[in-house]
Protein backbone atom coordinates (compact mmCIF):
# COMPACT_ATOMS: atom_id res chain seq x y z
CA UNK A 1 0.00 0.00 0.00
CA UNK A 2 3.13 2.41 0.21
CA UNK A 3 3.33 2.53 -3.47
CA UNK A 4 -0.69 4.02 -3.78
CA UNK A 5 -0.68 6.84 -6.50
CA UNK A 6 -3.25 9.96 -6.08
CA UNK A 7 -4.10 12.75 -4.02
CA UNK A 8 -4.91 12.98 -0.17
CA UNK A 9 -7.40 14.61 1.09
CA UNK A 10 -5.49 17.51 2.38
CA UNK A 11 -3.73 17.97 -0.73
CA UNK A 12 -7.29 18.35 -2.47
CA UNK A 13 -8.71 20.88 0.44
CA UNK A 14 -5.78 22.54 -0.41
CA UNK A 15 -6.36 22.51 -4.03
CA UNK A 16 -9.87 23.86 -3.06
CA UNK A 17 -8.94 26.29 -0.58
CA UNK A 18 -6.58 27.66 -3.97
CA UNK A 19 -9.60 27.54 -6.42
CA UNK A 20 -12.05 29.48 -3.37
CA UNK A 21 -9.24 32.42 -2.83
CA UNK A 22 -9.09 32.87 -6.63
CA UNK A 23 -12.84 33.25 -6.83
CA UNK A 24 -13.71 35.60 -4.35
CA UNK A 25 -10.95 38.08 -5.75
CA UNK A 26 -12.25 37.74 -9.25
CA UNK A 27 -15.70 37.64 -9.07
CA UNK A 28 -15.99 40.78 -7.39
CA UNK A 29 -13.84 42.79 -9.72
CA UNK A 30 -16.25 41.57 -12.88
CA UNK A 31 -19.20 42.38 -11.52
CA UNK A 32 -18.04 46.09 -10.66
CA UNK A 33 -17.20 46.50 -14.03
CA UNK A 34 -20.35 45.19 -15.44
CA UNK A 35 -22.17 48.57 -14.96
CA UNK A 36 -18.73 50.56 -16.44
CA UNK A 37 -19.57 48.16 -19.42
CA UNK A 38 -23.09 48.30 -19.61
CA UNK A 39 -22.37 52.64 -19.88
CA UNK A 40 -20.08 52.36 -22.77
CA UNK A 41 -21.89 49.80 -24.71
CA UNK A 42 -24.87 52.31 -24.51
CA UNK A 43 -22.57 55.48 -25.34
CA UNK A 44 -21.17 53.32 -28.47
CA UNK A 45 -24.74 52.50 -29.86
CA UNK A 46 -25.93 55.91 -29.28
CA UNK A 47 -22.78 56.94 -31.60
CA UNK A 48 -23.87 54.45 -33.74
CA UNK A 49 -27.21 55.40 -34.22
CA UNK A 50 -26.17 58.81 -34.12
CA UNK A 51 -24.27 58.12 -37.55
CA UNK A 52 -26.87 56.40 -39.01
CA UNK A 53 -29.34 59.50 -38.93
CA UNK A 54 -26.68 61.27 -40.68
CA UNK A 55 -26.74 59.17 -43.43
CA UNK A 56 -30.56 59.19 -43.61
CA UNK A 57 -30.61 63.18 -43.48
CA UNK A 58 -27.82 63.29 -46.13
CA UNK A 59 -30.06 60.89 -48.20
CA UNK A 60 -33.44 61.99 -47.85
CA UNK A 61 -32.83 65.30 -46.17
CA UNK A 62 -35.14 65.00 -42.97
CA UNK A 63 -34.65 63.79 -39.71
CA UNK A 64 -35.93 60.25 -39.38
CA UNK A 65 -37.73 58.36 -36.37
CA UNK A 66 -36.41 55.13 -35.52
CA UNK A 67 -39.17 53.25 -37.28
CA UNK A 68 -37.72 54.85 -40.72
CA UNK A 69 -34.57 54.07 -39.76
CA UNK A 70 -35.34 50.47 -39.82
CA UNK A 71 -37.55 50.12 -42.39
CA UNK A 72 -35.03 51.71 -44.90
CA UNK A 73 -32.46 49.94 -43.50
CA UNK A 74 -30.49 52.24 -41.49
CA UNK A 75 -31.26 49.95 -38.37
CA UNK A 76 -31.55 46.23 -38.03
CA UNK A 77 -34.64 46.96 -34.98
CA UNK A 78 -36.66 49.81 -34.56
CA UNK A 79 -36.03 49.43 -30.41
CA UNK A 80 -34.95 53.23 -29.58
CA UNK A 81 -33.01 51.37 -26.04
CA UNK A 82 -29.62 50.83 -25.79
CA UNK A 83 -28.39 46.71 -24.97
CA UNK A 84 -28.67 47.70 -21.04
CA UNK A 85 -32.45 48.58 -21.40
CA UNK A 86 -31.87 52.68 -21.16
CA UNK A 87 -34.35 54.33 -23.67
CA UNK A 88 -33.03 56.97 -26.27
CA UNK A 89 -34.11 59.07 -28.68
CA UNK A 90 -33.86 61.23 -32.05
CA UNK A 91 -34.16 64.62 -31.71
CA UNK A 92 -35.70 67.17 -33.68
CA UNK A 93 -31.96 68.07 -34.48
CA UNK A 94 -31.02 64.79 -35.64
CA UNK A 95 -28.56 64.35 -32.64
CA UNK A 96 -29.38 61.23 -30.02
CA UNK A 97 -30.07 61.55 -26.61
CA UNK A 98 -30.97 59.22 -23.26
CA UNK A 99 -34.55 60.06 -22.96
CA UNK A 100 -35.14 62.16 -20.45
CA UNK A 101 -38.59 60.79 -18.18
CA UNK A 102 -40.80 64.52 -19.07
CA UNK A 103 -39.43 63.99 -22.50
CA UNK A 104 -41.73 63.06 -25.42
CA UNK A 105 -39.39 62.11 -28.05
CA UNK A 106 -39.99 60.66 -31.34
Amino acid sequence: MKNQKGFTLIEMMIVLLVISVLLIITVPNISSHSSNINTKGCEAYMKMVEAQVQAYKIDKKATPTFAQLHSDGYLKSADAACPDGTQIEITVQGSVQKKSTTSTGQ
